[in-house]
């Protein structure tokens, strides 16, 4: 479903993608990890078409998205942050999208909305909101318009832990579905509660794509984050942790 061919990125003299070859399909949901700095924002920026590669392609059903817009009706993206006017109401701010975005949708899903409480909130201005009632606003705008590919950058940052498991049942059911996820978090509790997959990033370059339940075994790991621990430790991407596994 997507194709990313050897795409490179630079940032100045800094290269932040380096020869970048990844395949994801529907039904997948594919955790994005790597350390700080290693590309996995930039990788985001260019799937969503707010960053250029400097060379190479990205396709989405063959098709190369390069100097084309349409296609971003087809992803659900929830930030790690969202911004958003400050003096607008959270329902002036949902009909707003869905004002913009007629004509790219057949039907909402509005699920979210309802075990969120959104209605509870919506006369509220965006400037008013907490962090985690912003966050439940995101996941509202990344499901309602049914996308084909989710995109979640550290979707339960923020979020209390009746809201967080709200928001991963429903990552859960849309990959029953047959769509294509993608997520990063710092919380690898979270990734391997809902991913199957995980594509590790290092210095802009795909070091490997593998099954979780693989990662664990070539590990000796009973858990992902002891597994990815172990696979930085081994890298020199972090100190020493041998005391804590």
């Amino acid at each position: 479903m997507i194709t990313i061919e050897n795409i490179s990125k630079a940032f100045v003299k800094v290269k932040v993608l380096d020869q970048l070859t990844l395949e994801l399909f529907r039904g997948q949901s594919v955790a994005l990890i790597g350390p700080n700095g290693s590309g996995k924002t930039t990788l985001i920026k260019c799937l969503l078409g707010l960053a250029i590669p400097d060379s190479g392609i990205i396709k989405i059903d063959g098709d190369d998205v390069k100097g084309e817009w349409q296609y971003r009706s087809r992803i659900g993206y929830m930030p790690q942050i969202g911004r958003y006017p400050d003096n607008i109401t959270v329902m002036q701010l949902l009909e707003m999208i869905k004002e913009i975005r007629k004509g790219t949708y057949d039907v909402l899903d509005e699920e979210l909305l309802e075990s969120f409480h959104v209605k509870s909130f919506g006369n509220k201005t965006m400037r008013t909101l907490s962090g985690g009632t912003r966050q439940k606003v995101s996941a509202c705008l990344a499901f309602m318009f049914d996308p084909e590919i989710l995109i979640l950058d550290e979707p339960t940052a923020g979020l209390d832990p009746v809201s967080a498991e709200i928001l991963k049942e429903k990552v859960k059911a849309e990959q029953r579905k047959g769509k294509l996820i993608l997520i990063t978090s710092h919380i690898l509790s979270d990734l391997e509660d809902l991913s199957n997959e995980v594509a590790f990033i290092n210095e802009g370059r795909l070091i490997f794509f593998k099954q979780v339940e693989d990662i664990k075994k070539e590990t000796g790991s009973g858990n992902l984050s002891k597994a990815i621990a172990r696979i930085m430790q081994e890298q020199n991407l972090i100190t020493p942790i041998d005391n804590i596994l």
